[in-house]
């Protein structure tokens, strides 16, 4: 071993545990993307890249009633002086600003190809143009009147505000949307003019509920408008816990084109659905047979939205079909809320309704305090300015000869008149041709104004109620642009119920009807045949197989499967592969045992039920809807004893039961003798001394007792010829009539 060298005497490397940096600097990027990136501020409802893009805007003098300039010189300016990250990135934030599909109220109007609801992206930012909107004035007034704390810019260079005035409760009217780390936002739009109606609400009850305020705001208001289906109980829940969902619709009507028929007309799709993704994710259903109702989708959309939806058949219930659209496509979306933000700008919290509102208030309250200290000193300030002017006023000869004759007139004014510093200058500033007598009493009137002026802020700053009158005024004066009478204001999402969908079976709606022949194999292969098909004669199996059995049923139905060891096993009729080959083994299409056999199939009939029986003579009746297995490891029926198997399952059809057994005896008994049970061993259904039950069937005593022979010829014993046979259930039987076939099967 040689010497140990410490690299940190002549190496000048620093020793660091890895677990400590990796902690610190990765905590430094959580902070960072949580606080300046993701999360919007509660006072404002801005991310930092959009604050910078609105601020920005403003230095350009991009005001409503000014011309637009490129957003490429937008782009540049922000992320020069105050985002130093990609321009693209910026650009996308000032794009979705303007989007009026994306913001219900828009913040930056601009001019040129910003894309629309089908996802196409905006045009390069040297194409494009841009400027602040009347809201975003709203937003940023009162910024250069000290309203809100600045800080230095990235490079110290400039400065940026940390947060903005907010005249706008932008926060819930516009929504929000980000991804930090560990946490997420999702804010959806609400109305306005609701939301100003709340805020006045709270201010004069501070003590108000979420659920209370939902008097004012119902629910969210999308841009794009559509249907809440959520009861008033649920989004009342999410309010008050600032987490949940909304679910939306799109709005629909149906459109009568003459002879009968009709289309549905879409004309509102939900929120933040591209309307292109949604009509191809329509199409590719309508493709897969997945929408049997619908025919064809059309795109008739200019400005507005237009999606025609064309029936199948003009039988078809309007509003079943748009049910099925609903429930596949995004026709109906969630739309999600968890309102975490940045509470006071600093700690990410999630928030209630009544929270929101009272953080944007609070902050609106400390803008006006602000706003007024600031106007109280340049009151103070321009008083001053007004003292000196009249003091001077009096001796106009005398301040014109300091003027003229003086090396240093402004301390001469101020040694001779008592003047301060500020009063000599302005009277220094001041023109020849102010000097007349008109301008004197001009200045003792803007003295007397100001004065009282001052005196109204000084009364504002020491009463609070005062200072909440007053921001409930300016709540009321900036509800006036996009009050609910505006066509900007106009709440465009409403609420309803969904339509009771409970008893319908959606599953068979979605598919479509046709008739089909079911195929089964000696070796358990499934197959389905369109159409109903008689002749079987020339349908090929593989290899060695053979026809077991065959039966007619339709695509909508269900296929229920016994296998020997008493489970049943449940096949949708639309999945069974098709007739070209030679099918698929049923039992790759369920998890049946390695050592279990496949015994028959046969169509599930609701309300029916079936005779079931084991190969050493015990069964019951079991009601057919308890048996239809939801998954594919199927549903235990019927118990079994070693060496015992399932043998036997015939639907009920008749009062009586006829039995035989492989010692050839025939027994007939009342079917009401039997048990019924959902799951069981069974009882005894008939007696041996030796070997077991052949089979069963059941039929209708006044009609007599069928059966087929060898020669497929159907022979019928009349009910007076069967008394011999008719007995109680476990007793032996005796040899059946002449004729019976000697398989001892009834078919």
């Amino acid at each position: 071993m040689g010497k140990e060298i410490d690299p940190s005497k002549d190496g000048g490397i620093e020793v660091i545990n890895l677990k400590e940096a990796l902690e610190e600097r990765y905590l430094a990027y959580a902070l960072s993307t949580i606080m300046h990136r993701a999360l919007p501020d509660a006072r404002d409802g801005l991310k930092p890249v959009h604050r910078r893009v609105l601020h920005a805007m403003r230095l350009l003098r991009l005001d409503p009633v000014n011309a637009p300039k490129k957003c490429a010189r937008i782009v540049g300016d922000v992320m020069g002086q105050y985002h130093p990250h990609g321009d693209q990135a910026i650009y996308d934030a000032l794009v979705r600003l303007a989007q009026d599909f994306a913001q219900r109220y828009p913040l930056v109007d601009g001019q040129g190809n910003f894309g629309n609801i089908d996802g196409d992206s905006a045009a390069a930012m040297r194409y494009t143009e841009a400027k602040l909107t009347p809201i975003a004035q709203l937003i940023l007034e009162g910024l250069d009147e000290d309203a809100v704390d600045f800080r230095e810019t990235y490079d110290q260079a400039n400065e940026e505000p940390v947060v903005l005035p907010a005249a706008f409760p932008n926060l819930l009217a516009n929504g929000s949307q980000g991804i930090a780390v560990g946490m997420a936002t999702s804010i959806p739009p609400h109305n306005a003019s609701e939301l100003c109606d709340a805020a006045l609400y709270l201010i004069k009850h501070p003590e108000t509920s979420p659920e209370q305020l939902m008097t004012f705001i119902p629910g969210p208001d999308f841009p794009t408008g559509g249907i809440i289906t959520d009861n008033a109980k649920t989004i009342a829940e999410t309010y008050t816990t600032g987490r949940g969902s909304f679910r939306v619709r799109a709005r629909w009507e149906k459109e009568e084109t003459g002879r009968g028929m009709w289309h549905v007309i879409v004309t509102e799709i939900p929120y933040l659905v591209s309307k292109s993704r949604l009509i191809e994710k329509i199409a590719e259903l309508l493709q897969e047979r997945k929408l049997p109702l619908l025919a064809d989708i059309r795109d008739e959309s200019t400005e507005d939205i237009r999606i025609v939806l064309e029936p199948r058949s003009r039988t078809v219930d309007p509003v079943l079909l748009m049910e099925s659209l609903f429930r596949l496509t995004e026709l109906e979306n969630r739309v999600s809320m968890n309102m975490n933000v940045l509470s006071q700008g600093r700690v990410p919290k999630v928030l209630n309704l009544a929270e929101a509102l009272r953080e944007w208030l609070d902050h609106r309250r400390d803008v006006l305090v602000r706003r007024s200290r600031f106007r109280l000193a340049a009151i103070d300030k321009r008083l001053e300015i007004l003292g000196g002017l009249l003091i001077v006023y009096l001796d106009l000869d005398k301040v014109i000869k300091i003027i003229r004759e003086e090396d240093e007139p402004r301390q001469e004014l101020m040694k001779v008149f008592k003047l301060s510093e500020i009063q000599a200058n302005a009277i220094l500033d001041t023109r020849l041709r102010s000097l007349r007598r008109l301008e004197e009493m001009e200045l003792k009137r803007e003295q007397e104004k100001l004065t009282e002026e001052k005196n109204e802020i000084e009364q504002l700053l020491v009463s609070e109620d005062k200072q909440w009158t007053t921001v409930a005024w300016q709540i009321r004066e900036a509800r006036k642009l996009f009050g609910a009478e505006t066509a900007v204001g106009k709440r465009r999402t409403t609420f309803a119920d969904a339509p009771d969908t409970s008893d319908i079976d959606f599953n068979e709606v979605m598919i479509e009807r046709e008739p089909i022949t079911v195929i089964v194999s000696e070796k358990g292969w499934i197959r389905a045949l369109k159409g109903h098909v008689a002749d079987l004669s020339n349908v090929q199996f593989k290899g060695d197989d053979n026809l077991k059995l065959s039966f007619h049923t339709e695509t909508t139905a269900k296929i229920l499967v016994m296998a020997d060891n008493g489970r049943f096993f449940t096949l949708e009729a639309s999945k069974l592969p098709g007739g070209r080959g030679f099918g698929d083994p049923i039992r790759l299409m369920v998890e049946m045992d390695e050592s279990a056999d496949f015994v028959t199939a046969f169509p599930y009939k609701a309300g029916s039920k079936l005779l079931l029986a084991r190969s050493d003579g015990r069964g019951f009746v079991a009601p057919a809807d308890d048996i239809v297995a939801n998954t594919r490891k199927g549903k235990q029926v019927i118990n079994l004893d070693d060496p015992a198997k399932a043998m036997l399952c015939c639907e009920v059809q008749g009062d009586h039961v006829a039995v035989i057994g492989e010692n050839r005896k025939l027994l007939l008994f009342p079917i009401t003798e039997m048990a019924e049970m959902a799951r069981g061993k069974g009882i005894r259904i008939q007696r041996y001394k030796d070997g077991g039950i052949s089979d069963i069937k059941t039929f209708t005593l006044s009609e007599g007792l069928t059966w087929k022979d060898t020669s497929d010829r159907t022979w019928t014993v009349a009910q007076d010829e069967l008394l011999p046979w008719l007995a109680h259930r476990a007793e032996s039987g005796r040899l059946p009539p002449k004729g019976f076939p000697k398989s001892n099967k009834f078919q």
